[in-house]
């Protein structure tokens, strides 16, 4: 998975260069089409929910989903991700500005998504999760 983070606001340009490069992380640089459908789980903001976003994540072969409104199961799982990602990456570091925090976060996601134990995935990182369940 990917990330986009700015200090502007968030457009549909950005999430669609998100919905590319996500695709090519995954599958290798060069990759215009998913190997198989992959559900792609947004919020409802408009710059996930527009038409061209849509049609360009259809395009690389993702099913875009959003949550529910209203979803007490979807928010408790967000919410849970962003206090768990405050308070083993953002609440340990002096992070004197907006561009500051940007620069950190390409080795924070890559450490949360490698080598962070997950509770829910019996203390493996998501990565040796993935790994250990794949070559079944």
């Amino acid at each position: 998975m990917g990330f986009v983070a700015t200090t502007g606001g968030l457009t549909g340009e950005l999430v669609r260069d998100l919905l590319a490069e996500t695709l090519e992380a995954r599958f290798g640089a060069g990759c215009h089409q998913a190997p198989h459908p992959i559900e792609w789980l947004t919020d409802n903001a408009p710059a996930f929910t527009a038409h061209q976003t849509r049609e360009f994540g259809a395009s690389l072969g993702l099913r875009i989903r959003t949550t529910p409104a209203y979803s007490p199961e979807s928010n408790g799982m967000a919410e849970s991700f962003v206090k768990s990602f405050n308070r083993d990456y953002v609440y340990l570091n002096r992070l004197d500005s907006a561009e500051v925090v940007l620069q950190h976060l390409p080795r924070w996601f890559d450490d949360y998504n490698t080598v962070h134990p997950h509770k829910a995935l019996k203390m493996r990182s998501p990565r040796e999760f993935w790994l250990a369940t794949s070559t079944r």
